[in-house]
């Protein structure tokens, strides 16, 4: 089932998408389920919206490629190697990629996103999938400059429009089956099977658990590959993920 957030006539709803239309939902499905209202939008009258706004945190993993840690020039770590993002970073698909004036290079990374469904606290790997409501794709822009020279990671990956989620919420998702395409303006930069994942969903969700309460609408990205580069103000970055959709932005300067 593929869930959507979406506006239409001056109002924010849910829908699940039905080829063509969106068939209209009475509230949040994690919160109220997926009894239906009896409407229908068509796709094509809707502005989709980034399908989770967290009401807690962006959960992220670095290195979780073996070859983006080697083009990052370190060794990929033996555990998760966590850090957040804030919610106020989150954008919906079509929205601009806003460049800061503090940073001279602003980077893509294409990543899987996980949609956490339930309180999760201390979960083991074994039942850690249970926890999730379902899968989008994100794009953890990077200020890559200010993450060198801050020496952490808080400033170059927090700024507002820095982590674009769309275009829909996918609860069924053979992960195995899947690869990852960015493209720039066409060009393609990344791509990877989401099997050369270090660490598996189950045990970065498991990991993190461990450390701080998972909340419902709680996002994880899961890495990005090898291939991470620039972008430009007027350039249009897109995400593909098997199954899942493109996800599409245009930068802007500030």
């Amino acid at each position: 089932m593929r869930i959507a957030r979406f506006s239409h006539q001056d109002a924010i709803k849910y829908g699940i998408v039905d080829d063509t239309d969106l068939v209209v939902l009475a509230g949040d499905p994690m919160f109220a389920g997926f009894d239906t209202t009896g409407d229908r939008v068509p796709l094509a009258d809707a502005a989709l919206l980034a399908p989770v706004i967290p009401r807690s945190k962006v959960v992220c993993v670095g290195k979780n490629y073996r070859d983006h840690a080697a083009e990052m020039g370190s060794e990929a770590p033996a555990e998760p190697l966590l850090f957040l993002k804030p919610n106020t970073s989150v954008i919906g698909p079509g929205d601009s990629i806003v460049r800061p004036p503090q940073s001279q290079r602003t980077d893509f990374e294409g990543e899987l996103a996980v949609v956490i469904g339930r309180i999760t606290k201390n979960v083991p790997v074994e039942r850690a999938l249970d926890q999730v409501f379902g899968y989008t794709i994100a794009n953890d822009v990077t200020a890559r400059d200010l993450q060198a020279s801050d020496g952490q990671w808080t400033r170059a990956k927090g700024f507002d429009t820095f982590c674009p989620l769309g275009p829909a919420i996918e609860t069924e998702f053979d992960v195995d089956a899947a690869t990852l395409t960015t493209r720039v303006d066409g060009e393609v930069r990344q791509q990877a099977p989401l099997t050369d994942m270090i660490h598996s969903i189950a045990e970065i969700i498991a990991y993190a658990s461990a450390v701080f309460t998972l909340l419902p609408g709680d996002v994880i990205l899961t890495g990005t590959p090898a291939g991470i580069g620039p972008f430009e103000a007027g350039q249009s970055v897109e995400v593909e993920i098997t199954g899942l959709g493109v996800l599409r932005n245009t930068a802007r300067n500030a």
